[in-house]
Formats: structure tokens, sequence, C-alpha cells
């Protein structure tokens, strides 16, 4: 195990809860005459996307998910001539996490709390604006912030999947609500919704989030017209005292053990990565992770744990089980299989294949033959230890249980639960034959629970362990230091690298292939980028003036084509994060970025102000009393006040807070700011204990100032 991976397994330290009504508010007027799309959208439209590469019709442009635009006007020879053309700043600055889709003219897309916007693809004017007025109260019912991933279009309605728990189909033409639904399986448990949806002839399709809240994972289609729910697959078994829903439900049964995954919710959740064949009318989409993470805190100690971290395939039209192969059996690290989902038809050994290409969290590659569910391929491409390999035929890896079973004792395993690829998207390109992956290196170090009795709670974020937090901050600059982000292009049949380019850290952008020859990506600094897409030569960027994570898109207009991309930092990373994420003192500036060549628009300077250290509150804490709200913090505040109490730039840092947070400290904790999206922790801490995080965080002001005296003494001396 190299240093820069055991420095960079104290990166996840610690995971419980994110911070955080009226039902709807009317959608804003349009600034121009209201635009509608020229034709219907419909399944047979996306389905012949490549027949009209202008246009951008679904989350991954066509049902097949490769992220691959036809357009050839901007190439590797006149990259370097393109320009902003125009930028539309969105309401919210909190992470941007959305693919636009564009069709005719208009573009569609998504900001944090689930705000839709229409806005005109040529020139960036708002059309209209629908905001589901989210309940911020529930905002901390995911892990990973209020964030959205774009809407689904169809049939003159624009679907979007809302966080706290609602699917609203809203009218293309003038932005007002045609219905909305509720996308609960009735049970009370939390839950959230952050994918984009997936337009299927007349339905619908939404997937489901929450793992880490004791959520039960499940897939969803609603009838377009109505809302009505047409059928719900469940991924994993439910009420043991009830019958299944289905025959597979059965199946996946013998997996488990007991009934205390059932208690715990079981996970398994479909909050990313869908795609769809309309030959074999199957739907294929990943799953998430158990409820809890620890294998043995959810009493599994053997069982594979169908369907969680898997990809299933489904009939779209009625929701009946096909196949499944399941990426990470008996899942002990939060190794989601949610990365998005490509369909390829290539040459596999000699022979026409219709593939499944997935790069999920665990580190392998997998190529799938899509009709079938036979296991082609898989190979590593990713620093990883848990398993050795894939057995090709069993299909399942090969664990190493030294080097990863933390499930009794803590250890460093490879990748983390950030992931080797998260739910960033990569992209494929027909031209080259390469996948293009934001790949991530980064371990974690994993422990189980240092006292007995684990006690999993709704509406906590459930993760079966401890993850110890670095107790010094120069520990954590080093950390910072030895992550490593990298731009994959990765030969899926010869499973292996064709070329690399490194970034300064993870949790960069997802990524888009054109027929020009180029591949653009956003970074986690603060820039988009375009490269070679056959040789990874960087050939043109421009600021950002935030981290993008998003996906990019291109379409053309009136002759003219356009790369857009939506920046924004945020999700898991920078929240938890803290200065680890906030290497780049890059901020939350969420907008919508579209380039064309010659383009002449400015960006508007990046808000980068320092903001000074309010007046110190006096320390009255002994050792034991902060060593204890240091625990309370970690274990409540830190997911999303980042470790160490150290702010990742998308919410406030706790170290700034103002005497007169101060005076009102255990109300913020009670709830007083849950509209805000603070969510409440009535009930859950004494007033003794309040006090100790309080304290807690005086002390990490005072360390501040000292560290902050420290770098100034020297310039004072000269």
């Amino acid at each position: 195990m190299t240093r820069s991976i055991a420095l960079s397994s104290l990166i996840f330290a610690s995971l419980v809860t994110l911070a955080g009504c009226k039902r709807e508010a009317p959608a804003v007027p349009a600034a121009s005459d209201v635009a509608a799309p020229a034709k219907i959208v419909d399944s047979a439209r996306i389905s012949a996307s490549d027949s009209e590469p202008g246009n951008w019709l679904s989350t991954g442009r066509g049902y097949n998910e490769q992220r691959y635009s036809p357009l050839d006007r901007i190439t590797t020879g006149n990259v370097a001539s393109l320009g902003l053309a125009w930028t539309y700043k969105v309401d919210v600055d909190r992470g941007a996490e959305a693919t636009p889709v564009v069709a005719d003219g208009v573009m569609y897309t998504t900001g944090a709390y689930s705000i839709v916007y229409a806005i005109n693809a040529k020139s960036g004017e708002l059309l209209w604006k629908y905001d589901p007025q989210i309940n911020r109260a529930k905002s901390g019912n995911a892990c990973c912030d209020v964030v959205n991933r774009g809407v689904a279009l169809g049939h003159g309605k624009v679907f979007v999947a809302a966080f706290d728990g609602r699917v609203v189909a809203i009218n293309a033409k003038d932005g007002s609500k045609a219905w909305e639904t509720d996308a609960s399986d009735g049970t009370g448990r939390t839950f959230a919704l952050t994918g984009s949806p997936l337009l299927i002839g007349k339905r619908v399709l939404v997937g489901s989030g929450g793992a880490e809240f004791n959520a039960r994972g499940y897939v969803s289609a609603f009838d377009i017209d109505t809302g009505k729910l047409a059928w719900r697959f469940y991924t994993v078994p439910g009420d043991p005292k009830k019958p299944d829903e289905n025959p597979a439900l059965t199946l996946a049964r013998k997996t488990w053990t007991g009934d205390q995954y059932w208690q715990q919710g079981g996970g398994g959740t479909v909050w990313n990565g869908m795609a769809y064949d309309p030959e074999t009318d199957l739907l294929y989409f990943g799953t998430g992770n158990g409820v809890s993470w620890n294998k043995l805190e959810r009493g599994e100690p053997d069982g594979d744990n169908l369907f969680i971290s898997s990809i299933v395939a489904v009939k779209a039209t009625t929701g009946e089980y096909v196949w499944h192969y399941q990426e990470t059996p008996n899942d002990n690290w939060d190794y989601d299989a949610c990365a998005n989902i490509v369909l390829a038809d290539v040459e596999f050994q000699g022979q026409p294949r219709k593939v499944l290409l997935h790069a999920p969290k665990n580190g392998f590659f997998y190529v799938i033959d899509r009709t079938s569910g036979r296991l082609l391929s898989a190979e590593k491409f990713a620093p990883t230890t848990w398993a050795t390999h894939v057995d090709l035929k069993t299909g399942r890896p090969v664990v190493d249980q030294k080097v990863a079973d933390w499930s009794k004792e803590a250890k460093i395993v490879a990748p983390g639960p950030f992931g080797a690829h998260n739910w960033q998207p990569m992209s494929f390109s027909p031209k080259t034959g390469l996948v293009y992956i934001p790949v991530q290196d980064v371990a974690s170090l994993m422990a189980p629970h240092k006292a007995p009795g684990f006690d999993n709670r709704e509406g906590v974020w459930n993760i079966g362990g401890d993850l110890p937090l670095p107790d010094d901050d120069k520990v954590i600059a080093q950390i910072a230091g030895s992550l490593k982000g990298r731009l994959v292009a990765w030969d899926p049949i010869a499973q292996k690298q064709v070329w690399s380019q490194t970034h300064a850290n993870i949790w960069n952008g997802g990524t888009l292939a054109t027929a020009g020859n180029l591949v653009f990506q956003g970074t986690a600094d603060g820039r988009v980028v375009a490269y070679s897409a056959d040789r990874g030569e960087k050939l043109w960027e421009s600021p950002a003036n935030s981290g993008v994570m998003a996906g990019p898109v291109s379409y053309e207009i009136d002759g003219e084509q356009y790369i857009s991309v939506m920046a924004g930092w945020g999700g898991v990373f920078p929240l938890i994060g803290g200065a680890i994420a906030n290497y780049a003192k890059v901020r939350p500036e969420a907008r919508v970025l579209s380039f064309k060549l010659g383009g002449k628009a400015s960006l508007p300077a990046p808000k980068n102000e320092v903001v000074p250290l309010p007046e110190l509150q006096a320390l009255k804490a002994d050792d034991k009393t902060l060593a204890h709200g240091a625990e309370l913090f970690l274990g409540a505040c830190a997911p999303c006040h980042g470790l160490n109490a150290v702010g990742g730039g998308v919410i406030p840092d706790l170290r700034y807070l103002t005497p007169d947070k101060h005076a009102i400290f255990a109300g913020i904790v009670a709830g007083a700011r849950s509209d805000r999206g603070m969510p409440s922790f009535a009930g859950r801490f004494s007033l003794d204990e309040v006090e100790a995080i309080r304290q807690y965080l005086i002390k990490r002001s005072h360390d501040l100032k000292a560290a902050l005296d420290a770098q100034a003494a020297p310039v004072a001396a000269k």
C-alpha cells in the first residue's frame, strides 16, 4: 500500500446527515415570447436521435446513453477559437449536476432544489421557470446535497423528479404544472429523488434514493397524461410477513438472512443510471448499496443480498424482471452500481455483440451482453485492492478478505466510498471506440463501531461503522495532496487505458465525446477543457468560476455548434471534504455555460471574496467536553459542514459563526432554520450536548485564528 493511498484513506472520515412550504409557485413570466418545441418529442424521436444531431433529446442524448454528439463543426483544428456564447445564472448556488436537454432551440435544465428552467438555447434568454417549492425541511433526506440531474422531455411536457419525493409534469409551452404525483411507497421511510427521469413510450420512469436513510430501492413508471402509477419494481425484498411483489423478489429473498434488512429498509436504491434498448424493450438500471454498509450491522455475513450493487434488466412496458448481474455481492463498501450505463454494438472476440458498458464505484470496468446479462469481461480501471480480479466463469469478484473486510477491524480499502467512478457520467465514441471516464484514485479507512450495539435510526445517515477523523489540519492538507482525479480514455474491448490526463483532485465533471475528435470535461478546480479524443492532447480551456461536475452537451442552431454545461460546486465531496475539497477555493456559483466558435460573451468575475473572522467567543469547556463535542459534530454535522469543522465552500463554515448566531445556536440545531435547508435535530441532543458542540466550534475558531496569525507573522517581520 503506497503512502499516498494510506493518506487518502483518511479522507472519508464521517457521514451521517445532510444539512437542510408551500406546494407550488407560479411559473415566472417569459422574458420574451414563450417558445414551444416545433414538434413533439416522443420515444420514436429519441430512438432516432442520430438522425437529428442538432438536438439533445434525452439525458444521454439517446437511449443508449453514449453522450456522443455526431456534430463536427467544432474540431481539433478550430477548437482553440471556442468562446463563451452566453451564460445563465440559476437561482440557488448549490451543486449543479444536471445534463441539459435541448429540443428545437429550447434548453431545459434544473438547478438545486429541483427548480426547472426553459432557456432560449441560442441566446441564453429565460423563457420560463418552474419552482416545485421543495419542502426544505427535508433537505437532509439524502446523502449528497439537494441536487437534481435533469429532466425528461416528451409529448409536450417536461418531467422532473423533485427532491422531496414528488414527480411533476410541466407544460413545455408555458411552464405551468400539468400534474404531480407522490413517488413514495407508502411506508413513511425517508427517501429522496435526485436522478433524471426517462421517457419510454407514454410513461416516465423514475428511480429513488436514500439508502443511507433506511430507504428500500425501487423504480416507478408513471402514466405521462395522468401521473398514475403503471408499475413499480422493488430492488430488494420487503416485509417478510407479506407476499413478495413479484417472483424476482422471491428469488432475491433467498440471498438475505432473517428480517433485520427489512427493519433497516434494505437499500439498493436506483438514484442514477438508466438506459433503454428499444429493440428488446429492456430497461437497464444500476442499484446502490445495502443498509447498513457494514454487512454485519445489517445482519448479512455471507448472503449476496440481491439486488443491491447490481445491474438489473426489466421489460420497460411491464416492469417484469428479465436478468441481473451483481457487480458486488454482499456489498460491504458502499460500491453503488449507479454510475451511468452505456449501450453499444461492438465486435468482441471477432463476433458482433450488443453490450452494456459500466464503470461503477468498485473499480472494475464491465462489458456485459445486454441481451442475456452474461459477463464478457471485467478489468480494473483504477487502483483497486478489495478484490484481486473477477472470475469470468462464475462472474464473481475474488475478494481479498485480509485487505478488504473491515466489518470486524479497521482496514484501508481502495476504492473508498467515493468510488473509482461516481455519478459523473462517462461517454463513448463510436468513432474512436473509446470510453472517457472521470476516474478517481482514492482509498478510505473503514472501521466497525468502537462501541457494541449498533443503533440504526430513521432519518439519519446509517453506514454501520466509524470512519475516523484526521486529528490535524496538516494531515488534511496531506490528504488533499495525495488524491488524484484523472480523465481516462479506456478501450472496452482490449480492457486497457489508451491515454490519461491527471487533475489536481477528485470530483471532476462528466464527459462529452464528439465527432470532431474531441472530448469535453469540466473540472473540480473551475475549468471547462477540451482534449483530442484519440490522443488526449489538451487543446482548449475556459474558466467556469466554480467547480464543474455535470456532463456537457452539444447541439446546433442556425448552423452553429454549441457546447453547454452546468457549472456549480457541490455534492457529498465538497460538503464533507472541507479543506480537502476546497483546495482550489472555488465557490458554488451555479450557472449554465454555453460556448461556440467565435463566442464573445464574458463571464462575471468569480466571487472569491475573503470572509473575515468574526469576534471570537470565550472558550469555556474543558478537554473532556471538547472531545465529546468533536465526537457529536463528527456524527451529525461534519457530513455537511466539513471534517474538523472546515467548510468546503458550499454551505456555512461554522468556524465563522457570528455572535448573534452563537446566541441562537440551540434554536438552529432544534430546527429554527429548517425552512432554509438546515434539518432539525430536535430530540437528538440534550442541551448540554448542543453546548458541547458549540464549544467545539468555538475552539475551532480559535484554532483558525492562531493559524492565520502564524501565517501573518513572517510577513509582519519583513
